[in-house]
C-alpha cells in the first residue's frame, strides 16, 4: 500500500524524497509486491529487503534526488547480484516533492495511456468500494492508499515507551499516539506517531477512539491507575499495564472500589510481555511486539472464518 502520511511527512523533514516499490517478482524476492521504503539525501527508512538489493537501489534513488524522475529496474539475483535467492525483483523508483492523491495511486511507467485494465479497476473500486491490490500492471503502477487499520495509544515516553515506539512504528497499518507530561519528554518520533504533551496525561483519555489499543507504562503507579480508572470508563479494543503481579493485584483491589467489575478489569492485561525475557527495555519491546502482532493474527484469522 501506498503511505501517503508518512511519505508527506518525510518531504516536509527533509526535501525530495525518493520512493523504490517492489513493483513485480518472479520466483524468489526479498519482500512482497508494494513494499516499499524511501531515500533521501541523507538517510533513508523502510526496507524493501536489505543486501545487494536494496543496497544498490538506495544508490540508484539518491543519484535521482537532483533531478527527479522515475525509472524501473528489472533485476535476476542470481546473476546481477550474486543472491542465492534465484528470483527477478522488478523495482520502481520515483522521486517525490508533494505527496500524491488519491484513494488509489496508479501511475504510468512507460509514458503509456490508461489501460482498460487499470480502468477497471477504478470502476471496481467507486462501485463496489473494493480496493485492489499492488501491483504492475499493463505498464501502470496500482497502489492502494494505506490508512491505519490499528490505532495505539502509548501512555509514558520513558525508556519502555521509547523502545515500544521505535519498535512498533515501521509496522504497516499502525498509527501510534503517544502521550506524556510535557515535550522534552519525547525524543524525535518517526512519521506516523503524534506526540501529545499534556500536564494531566489521563484527561487525554476522551480524545482516544473507543477502538484504540492502549499501553501504559508511566513513570507514576498513581497515574497508571489513574489512566485504567478512565479508559475502564470510556472503552478501548485493547489495554495492557507494565508492572508485576503485586501492582496488578493492587490495581484490582483500587479498580474494584472505584466501582468496576471484576469482568470489566480482566480486560486490562498486567502484566505485560514476557517476563522471562528480562528488564532491558528493548526486550520488553520485542515481547510486546510479539504479542501485539499475535493480535493482528488472531483479528485476521477471525475475519477470514466470519467470511
Amino acid at each position: 500500500m501506498f503511505d501517503r502520511d508518512t511519505l508527506a511527512t518525510t518531504i516536509a523533514r527533509h526535501g525530495p524524497t525518493a520512493r523504490i516499490v517492489i513493483a513485480a517478482h518472479q520466483g524468489s524476492s526479498p519482500r512482497e509486491v508494494g513494499a516499499s521504503m524511501l531515500v533521501w539525501a541523507t538517510g533513508q527508512s523502510g526496507t524493501i529487503g536489505g543486501g545487494a538489493l536494496e543496497h544498490e537501489a538506495t544508490l540508484r534513488a539518491r543519484q535521482m534526488l537532483p533531478t527527479g524522475g522515475t525509472r524501473l529496474d528489472r533485476t535476476a539475483l542470481g546473476p546481477a547480484l550474486g543472491q542465492c535467492c534465484g528470483g527477478t525483483v522488478t523495482l520502481l523508483t520515483e522521486v517525490y516533492t508533494a505527496t500524491p492523491e488519491g484513494e488509489i495511486i496508479a501511475r504510468a511507467t512507460d509514458n503509456s495511456e490508461m489501460p482498460l485494465a487499470v480502468k477497471r479497476l477504478f470502476t471496481k473500486a467507486r462501485n463496489e468500494g473494493l480496493l485492489p491490490q499492488s501491483q504492475l500492471l499493463h505498464g501502470w503502477m496500482v497502489e492502494p492508499s494505506q490508512h491505519p487499520t490499528r490505532h495505539l495509544w502509548i501512555w509514558g515516553a520513558g525508556h519502555v515507551g521509547r523502545a515500544l515506539v521505535h519498535t512498533l512504528a515501521p509496522l504497516p497499518g499502525v498509527h501510534i499516539t503517544w502521550i506524556d507530561t510535557a515535550p522534552d519528554r519525547f525524543p524525535t518520533a518517526p512519521a506516523n506517531t503524534r506526540i501529545l504533551p499534556t500536564p494531566d496525561p489521563a484527561a487525554a483519555v476522551p480524545l482516544a477512539p473507543q477502538t484504540a489499543e492502549h499501553l501504559i507504562l508511566t513513570y507514576s503507579h498513581a497515574l497508571d491507575l489513574e489512566l485504567c480508572h478512565r479508559l475502564l470508563t470510556h472503552g478501548f479494543r485493547s489495554a495492557g499495564l507494565i508492572g508485576s503481579a503485586t501492582k496488578w493485584a493492587r490495581f484490582q483491589s483500587r479498580l474494584t472500589a472505584l466501582g468496576h467489575t471484576p469482568t470489566s478489569i480482566a480486560r486490562i492485561q498486567c502484566p505485560i510481555g514476557d517476563p522471562s525475557l528480562g528488564k532491558h527495555p528493548q526486550a520488553i519491546a520485542i515481547s510486546v511486539a510479539l504479542e501485539f502482532l499475535a493480535k493482528t493474527t488472531v483479528n485476521a484469522s477471525r475475519q477470514e472464518n466470519a467470511g
